[in-house]
């Protein structure tokens, strides 16, 4: 039992949380780009957050289930639809047999998740299923997602008595994903080793005036225009570098390190987005702007927590509300 890809996107992968502690080698964590649209899919349908989820970008794939099965959208909205009727983000949906899982159009984001109660059975690499398309390895095949791919599922489920001859059900419940208390209009990063490279004037640019994200952005990096100057020239030593840190490239522009980022790198790291923020960059576009603010080792802690926290009351809502659902109808 399974999902079909009956029509490939443009780049659609298997991911997970990441791919630790072989950094030393050479292989870079990965993993999904949006963790916390991630891990909320799979809390939608009652997995553990380390399961592999599928990672779309628009135009995204055709699905083809054929079994019954629970799923979760989350992330980006490119207009779901099973069997040309809409669903929606943030709720699981409980699928019939053939049924067929469309994106129809882009609304906002970049990127969506779906996960499966079902569980795809994939063999980890290194420790997790995420797809590692450099090194041909993780996910399907080490690749992006193509036509007629097939994944099974570890699982199966009935679901019929909840279904009564519909094509899907839409569960009551809705992940709430705005752990924070009011709209977030600056990223906040910490202050990377070379800071202080930055002239003064450019240290004012970083923090008040806006960057545009550029056409070459993906999974490995986002390039920034608005040119920034530095006191200093020349590169650094090779050093490790993470998801998130903003290096400062010889022409002034700057490059934000994502999740399929190079393990060391050789140009200052002036900055380092907070990790509850990259979601939020995670999500945006070629074309957009972002806008910086400085913050410490301490606040970022305090917002790390505070997301966690707030991922944590998730997880132990959907388990109870799947609980309550599955129990009552039985």
């Amino acid at each position: 039992m399974s999902l079909r890809i009956i029509k490939a996107g443009v780049f659609d992968t298997v991911q997970d949380l990441g791919r630790y502690g072989f950094q030393y080698l050479g292989i870079n964590p990965g993993g999904a780009i949006d963790r916390f649209a991630a891990q909320a899919a799979n809390m939608l349908v009652g997995n553990d957050v380390p399961e592999p989820v599928i990672e779309t970008h628009f135009p995204s794939s055709i699905f083809l289930f054929d079994q019954e099965t629970m799923i979760a959208i989350t992330g980006a909205d490119f207009s779901a639809t099973l069997n040309g009727e809409d669903i929606p983000l943030c709720q699981p949906v409980i699928v019939s047999k053939n049924s067929i899982l469309q994106f129809q159009k882009w609304k906002q984001g970049a990127r969506c998740y779906l996960a499966v109660r079902e569980k795809l059975d994939l063999q980890r690499w290194m420790n997790s299923y995420s797809t590692n398309v450099k090194a041909n390895c993780g996910g399907l095949h080490g690749r992006p997602l193509q036509k007629d791919d097939t994944i099974c599922f570890k699982e199966k489920n009935e679901y019929k008595c909840f279904l009564k001859e519909e094509d899907f059900k839409i569960l009551h419940w809705k992940a709430d994903v705005s752990w924070s208390e009011k709209q977030i209009e600056r990223l906040a990063v910490i202050r990377g080793n070379e800071w202080d490279w930055l002239a003064d004037e450019s240290k004012k640019k970083f923090l008040y005036e806006p960057f545009i994200i550029d056409s070459l952005a993906d999974r490995m990096g986002y390039r920034l225009q608005n040119n920034l100057e530095s006191r200093k020239h020349g590169e650094i030593v090779s050093t490790a570098v993470s998801f998130g840190t903003i290096q400062l490239l010889p022409n002034g522009e700057m490059i934000v390190l994502m999740a399929d980022h190079q393990t060391t790198g050789g140009y200052p790291r002036i900055a380092h987005i907070i990790s509850t923020h990259l979601p939020l960059l995670a999500q945006k576009q070629p074309g957009e702007r972002v806008y910086f603010r400085l913050i410490d080792q301490s606040q970022a802690e305090e917002l790390l927590f505070k997301q966690h926290q707030h991922l944590v009351q998730l997880q132990d809502a959907c388990k109870l509300k799947l609980e309550e659902f599955l129990n009552a109808h039985h």
